[in-house]
């Protein structure tokens, strides 16, 4: 093992990453630092959990720091492309108190939000942006960034951009930062364009590549359950969504998610939703209390469908349940990798009704997975889920409010008409019980004590950056 110093990073981002425990570099950090602070341009290839954040955040903070130019309106030096909302994020977290200890300020910017916020940060001045493509290219053809000043330019998960359609814009915008900068490009493959993209933008790259086994990840346990109906999956996935700690719920539509949600709540397990139908804001507060302590307000329980796979990070999440098996294997690997990581254990669990088999079997071989297929029992239940959380009882639904009825002006009315009727008061439904992610508000818990009322703590969100 090396340590941060060894390698060459500057002693005030060292104490940084020390103070929150990172002393030691994994395997990508290690292998690419070198390079990288050297201002050389990079690929590094490694999946997820793998330390990627870190390994281009303090190159990129540490350039910045010692060119010492001075900050301008809409001229940011740093720019980092991630594929997702959440994890420009969560790369935003991680970056942020390397480059406040550098003097450096740090914005994201993404669509799902207003943009003004945005424009305002841009103009007062930043130094390192952390962007998604399309937001990104919106504000460039509005003339409120320019990319001219760019001198590192980071592509994360590059193969994911390329599975949602983005390298078109990424090409646009690398081509928008000057060809003299460094670049750094990190992906868990390089199919689907990624080699051309790396050809065309990186100068003589350096590439580094992590194996599996170099990847600091914990053991990683698969199971695969068959149940004999949908009743008996429902029952299995209650019981398995029961557990004291935390735990991530699959499913393959957004509708599925937002209704598992809401029944396990009712059933007495607090969960939030995750999907593509929330608004950004929402996204934010069920990460935000899925990520919170349970006893501060926090849930243990996120069902979410695949745009939890990628970017989202999480701290000791303990399992994570395949409700409904992904179509490919590369999104279980990406949905199992959300635990046993950074050297913690997990459990992967792949619900699996009896038409399913077939399938699943050629996933789990596509995905160079050995697990046999097990029919459900008792004790297998119990061995998943030793402790089971305290039941938490719903709030009682809040009581419909009734503006009082509007009088017309005398003269105004009609000889015997009636009044019109009183309009109901619409109040948002909480995400904490399944309706379409507003926030976890209004669980009590069973035997008396206080109340959880209101939105989630927006506090407490991982981002975990190695």
């Amino acid at each position: 093992m090396s340590t941060f110093l060894e390698l060459g990073v500057p002693a005030d981002l060292a104490a940084v990453l020390a103070d929150s425990g990172k002393t030691e570099a994994f395997a990508i950090q290690r292998d690419t630092l070198p390079d990288s602070l050297a201002g050389r341009d990079l690929l590094g290839r490694g999946r997820t959990g793998s330390g990627k954040t870190i390994a281009f955040a303090l190159p990129l903070v540490a350039r910045l720091a010692s060119s010492g130019k001075a900050r301008r309106a809409g001229l940011p030096r740093g720019l980092v492309l991630a594929p997702t909302r959440e994890l420009a994020t969560q790369i935003a977290a991680t970056i942020t108190p390397l480059a406040e200890a550098a003097g450096l300020r740090v914005t994201t910017i993404f669509g799902g939000v207003s943009q003004r916020p945005q424009e305002q940060a841009l103009k007062g001045g930043v130094d390192i942006v952390v962007a998604c493509p399309g937001r990104l290219e919106d504000l460039m053809k509005q003339g409120v960034v320019r990319l001219g000043s760019v001198e590192v330019t980071v592509l994360d998960e590059a193969d994911h951009m390329a599975d949602l359609g983005f390298l078109p814009g990424v090409t646009r915008i690398l081509t928008a930062t000057p060809a003299g900068g460094q670049r750094l490009l990190f992906s868990a493959t390089l199919d689907r364009g990624i080699d051309g993209l790396a050809r065309r933008f990186l100068v003589n790259p350096v590439s580094h590549e992590v194996d599996e086994e170099s990847v600091p990840v914990g053991e990683m346990t698969h199971r695969v359950l068959v149940v004999n109906s949908t009743d008996h999956k429902t029952t299995l996935v209650r019981d398995l969504a029961s557990g004291t700690g935390r735990r991530i719920l699959f499913t393959r539509t957004k509708h599925q998610a937002k209704k598992l949600a809401k029944q396990l709540t009712a059933a007495g397990i607090p969960a939030v939703d995750l999907h593509g139908n929330l608004s950004q804001n929402a996204r934010e507060r069920n990460l935000s209390a899925f990520s919170s302590d349970p006893a501060d307000g926090g849930v243990r329980v996120l069902v979410a469908t695949d745009v939890a796979a990628r970017g989202v990070h999480v701290d000791n999440v303990d399992l994570v349940v395949h409700v409904d098996p992904p179509m490919e294997h590369k999104a279980y690997l990406h949905r199992s990798g959300r635990t046993a990581r950074a050297g913690a254990a997990g459990t992967v669990v792949t619900v699996v009704l009896p038409e399913q088999r077939r399938d699943v079997k050629d996933l789990l071989r596509k995905a160079a997975i050995v697990a046999p297929l097990e029919d459900v029992t008792a004790n297998m239940v119990t061995e998943l889920v030793p402790e089971r959380a305290e039941h938490v009882r719903p709030a009682p639904p809040q009581p419909v409010q009734r503006q009082a009825t509007k009088q017309r002006p005398a003269g105004g009315e009609k000889s015997g008409a009636a009044n019109p009727p009183a309009r109901r008061s619409r109040r948002p439904r909480s995400a904490g019980q399944g309706q379409g992610g507003q926030g976890q508000s209004g669980f009590s818990r069973q035997g008396g004590q206080a109340r959880q009322g209101g939105q989630a703590r927006q506090g407490g969100r991982s981002a975990q950056g190695r």
